[in-house]
């Protein structure tokens, strides 16, 4: 059934922004007079000579980097020279050597695009020479903005629990302050999705995980950096975490060089890939190929895994190309496919529902069969990027993009059995959406004495279309008549059918939902909703050097023109200083931010409300406005590194942020699909620990720490879905489900090195992940001291005055998910608890607050603490070939198969179970 559809604005930028903005612009493209190199990255290029100033060919160059596993090596050419390209910014260490002279050491750093050339002069061997690398210099950055830095020579032998999703489960475990979460999410810092991905250049705001969006395959990266400090000016939109990757390149690589791999493993989990790498001094490709089918594709609410299949193939290419020693292009190119099952529940099969006669007073109710719900996501992105290197001080850079989103959610072949418990889904729902990015951007970047000056500007326009059906599949949720006590009947057409004598007219009713309730032969409401999202943004920043000190001074504009409309003026500073003698670099920065809201279901979440069919099946709440506007964040960090002789390096950071109208989502029944939406305010305070070694004795590890409060006000201010809300007319605030008190990540490597033997390349790896629990959902509890608590109504006394527990809220299934047990009894799918004394109730996968201390702010419920643990072993150069070369790797996932959760009857993801132990072997070659 079609009906009309509802008119969207399609607004443009006004002339007043306009006129506000355009003295930035101008600014920003006076200095584009020529063009240059975008991205991440910038080039290492040099010569090196002897004393006398003579040339040395064939001379051994290495560039690295400590602490992010950054290793390349290269041969000085005829004429002295060399270059390492695609580097990305850091502090690196860069050795020289040749026969008959001594080798040299000494320090140099990549600020920008710009890049830097070094000349090195090689002594005589037996001559002094002057080593320049300061103890403990090349662990420490003298840089305000806090950030975590991962090499692909690092990060490849890093256990990950997520194939599908690998470049997030890398973050999550590589990255301080990050909590982790299921199906590819994780909260940074406290917020949800609140990250965004500069991939060479190109940002990419909108969500990456397995529900959302396909992400960039991770054997495509060459490294990233994770900026959880306050952001450069450079970046907008979500920047509690913002993910700098640099993707590979063939560039400079002469002989064809790439690899072909496949593994085998748990829940039928196959996967295989091919990468090859090519090109000379102007040009070179890098592209790969890789595909996945898996039993378990997403994090189920039961441990045991069913329906949950799906499978994801990947191509990504990068293609340079030089015109002149000045002019390059590079384009970026990946499409990306994935398919996969809305894992079941228990309460899922054999789903009982009407079979005939919905309108009567006797409708005939009999098994529908089980759900099976599946979706299909198409992602491909484009990005093209020209650079002109100016001179040696400056590069420019211009860029542009379209990336595109296509979302496919299949509802059960009968809808009917779409049904979950009454406190999950009441509705069946199909739904196809899209989501373009396209935009255009532009900087130039200066690097001389103490000035590292950026200025740039970009122009996005997101293009949202969403096409939606929904029909009631609860015979009971919209019912035209109750029984003597007031309970929803089933069956009756009307309410002229309810007889006064065992049935009544129902006061709750909603005629405007009956001719779409499928169990009374209804048909699905057809939904479609469109906007365009414009954006625009001018910044400028500069990172000044002056002797032990370091300053980020930088100003951004936002313009935000949506369903809503605003602009921000957003100052970003910090100032580090460098106690060289000790190793030890102390930094404060702020920055403030425009915060917007998530285009995911953007128009749906935002126009539904006001529709009077959908306004009940998305559980919108009374007197909550509509349309998500936008927010501004201001946010301060205190951070410190100190290198502990040699090997060790420490970094730590604390954070406040307080957000006006912050962002997070209610998800929809038993499905991925959920709604942004929108509260007053919120706090969040917290800190980051890093702990480095980066190499000693053949050994490696890292370890990363946090805790972070999220602490949210109400009221709800606009979106769809039903949350925290008022109890006379009082506002309490509450714990979001990202709020986690402490977790940790320990990963420690060893890998064997002794020429010449068959041990030569063994290695092994260990993962320890500790999480001390989210913030848990729906869970009922006893005396709560907080009125505004969903466990208030779960209070009851029990016969004898003994204080009790309801539990009839939750099906057997869900109190066998979330570990209830009653006097010693455990739940299970099939049975369990009306009621419970409240001194015999307990949990062993749910922290369920003791008697009379429930508080959503300073006592919520929580997931119950978990350890991980994840193995890898593995030998390199299996063959101890000297040109192919063939690797095995052998990966055990929750090794000691932890039955632990991710969440519970989360308002904001659902239920979700941590990956069963998981086995995988994977051989690897090499060419």
């Amino acid at each position: 059934m079609n009906f009309p559809r509802a008119p969207f604005p399609r607004e443009s930028i006004s002339r007043v922004s306009i006129k506000r903005i355009f003295p930035l612009i101008a600014l920003a493209f006076a200095a584009l007079s020529a063009s240059a190199q975008s991205g991440n990255a910038g080039a290492v290029r040099g010569t090196i000579t002897d004393p006398s100033g003579a040339v040395i060919p064939n001379a051994a160059v290495h560039l690295t980097d400590k602490v992010s596993g950054f290793n390349r090596s290269t041969i000085s050419d005829a004429t002295g020279q060399f270059t390492f390209s695609n580097v990305p910014f850091n502090p690196y260490t860069i050795d020289a050597s040749a026969k008959g002279f001594a080798p040299l050491s000494q320090n140099v750093e990549i600020r920008s695009s710009v890049g830097v050339t070094v000349n090195l002069v090689l002594q005589i061997a037996g001559a002094s020479q002057t080593v320049t690398v300061e103890s403990g210099g090349d662990l420490i950055e003298n840089d305000s903005t806090f950030h975590t830095d991962v090499d692909r020579d690092e990060f490849t032998k890093v256990p990950l629990e997520s194939q599908s999703s690998g470049l997030s489960a890398l973050v999550t475990q590589t990255t301080p302050g990050v909590s982790a979460d299921s199906n590819g999410l994780f909260h940074g810092l406290g917020d949800h999705a609140s990250n965004s991905f500069s991939v060479d250049g190109q940002s990419i705001t909108d969500q990456q995980s397995k529900v959302f969006s396909n992400q960039l395959p991770s054997n495509s990266i060459q490294s990233i950096e994770v900026i959880s400090g306050a952001p450069p000016a450079e970046y907008g939109g979500k920047t509690s975490l913002v993910i700098v990757a640099t993707t590979r390149s063939g560039q400079g690589v002469t002989k064809p060089t790439g690899s072909a791999y496949a593994s085998y493993g748990s829940f039928g989990s196959a996967s295989g890939g091919v990468d090859l790498s090519y090109g000379g001094a102007k040009w070179g490709n890098f592209i790969e190929v890789d595909g996945l089918n898996t039993g378990r594709f997403l994090d189920p609410p039961e441990f045991t895994v069913f329906h949950d299949k799906g499978n994801e193939e990947n191509i990504f290419d990068r293609i340079d190309y030089g015109f002149t020693p000045a002019d390059s292009v590079h384009l970026d190119l990946n499409y990306s496919r994935s398919w996969f099952q809305t894992p079941n529940s228990y309460d899922n099969l054999n789903v009982q529902n009407v079979v005939g006669a919905g309108s009567s007073a006797s409708p005939v109710f009999g098994s529908v069969g089980n759900a099976d719900q599946r979706s299909k996501i198409g992602t491909y992105n484009i990005s093209p990027t020209y650079t002109r290197i100016i001179n040696n001080h400056s590069v420019f850079n211009l860029g542009a993009f379209v990336r595109r989103d296509g979302y496919d959610y299949y509802p059960s072949g009968n809808p009917l059995a779409d049904l979950g418990p009454s406190n999950l889904q009441t509705s069946s729902i199909s739904q196809y959406r899209t989501l373009t990015n396209t935009g255009v951007h532009a900087d130039y970047s200066y690097v001389k004495g103490i000035h590292n000056l950026k200025i740039g500007a970009q122009y996005a326009q997101t293009f949202l279309r969403e096409h939606d059906d929904l029909g009631v599949v609860d015979s009971t949720y919209d019912s035209p008549c109750v029984d003597v006590d007031g309970n929803p009947l089933p069956g009756y057409a009307n309410q002229s059918s309810c007889n006064g004598v065992t049935s009544f007219s129902n006061p709750s009713y909603l005629p405007v939902l009956a001719p779409y309730d499928l169990t009374r032969g209804g048909a699905f409401y057809d939904y479609f909703g469109h906007t365009d999202v414009k954006e625009m943004a001018v910044y400028i920043q500069d990172e000044i050097k002056a002797g032990n000190w370091d300053f980020n001074l930088g100003l951004r504009e936002d313009i935000y023109n949506g369903l809503a409309k605003a602009n921000q003026a957003e100052p970003r500073v910090g100032i580090a200083y460098n106690v060289k003698r000790t190793g030890t670099v102390g930094s404060i920065s702020y920055a403030r931010t425009l915060e917007t809201p998530f285009n995911e279901n953007l128009v749906l979440s935002s126009e539904g409300c006001a529709n009077p069919v959908l306004s009940p099946l998305l559980l919108c709440n009374a007197g909550v406005s509509g349309t998500l506007d936008p927010g501004y964040r201001n946010e301060f960090h205190a951070s410190l590194q100190q290198a502990i002789g040699k090997n060790v390096v420490f970094s730590g950071e604390y954070i406040w942020k307080y957000t006006h109208n912050a962002f997070d989502f209610s998800v929809l029944g038993n499905t991925p699909i959920t709604f942004p939406i929108d509260w007053h305010n919120s706090k969040i305070p917290g800190y980051a620990l890093h702990i480095e070694v980066p190499s000693y004795h053949n050994i490696s590890a890292y370890s990363v720490m946090s805790s972070v409060a999220a602490r949210f006000f109400p009221p709800q201010v606009a979106g769809a879905g039903a949350t925290s809300g008022a109890t006379q007319g009082t506002l309490y605030p509450f714990r979001i489900d990202h709020d986690e008190k402490f977790n940790q990540t320990t990963h420690v490597q060893y890998t064997v090195s002794h020429d010449g033997s068959w041990t030569n390349g063994l290695w092994s790896g260990f993962n320890w992940r500790y999480d001390s629990g989210l913030v848990a959902g729906s869970v009922p509890c006893y005396g709560v001291t907080d009125p505004n608590s969903l466990c208030a109504a779960t209070s009851i006394t029990l016969p004898g005055n003994i204080p009790g527990v309801d539990l009839s809220g939750l099906t057997p299934d869900e109190q066998f998910e979330a570990g209830i047990t009653c006097n010693g009894v455990t739940a299970t799918h099939t049975s369990g608890f009306t009621s419970c004394p409240a001194s015999q109730y307990s949990s062993k996968l749910v922290q369920i607050p003791a008697p009379g201390t429930e508080d959503d702010d300073h006592n919520p419920p929580r997931i119950a603490p978990r350890n991980l643990f994840d193995v890898s072993v593995g030998k390199s150069n299996l063959f101890n070939k000297e040109r192919f070369k063939t690797d095995l790797d052998l990966t055990a996932i929750n090794v000691t198969n932890k039955y632990a959760l991710y969440n519970f009857l989360s308002t904001f993801s659902g239920t979700h179970y941590v990956t069963p132990r998981a086995l995988t072997a994977k051989l690897t070659f090499n060419f």
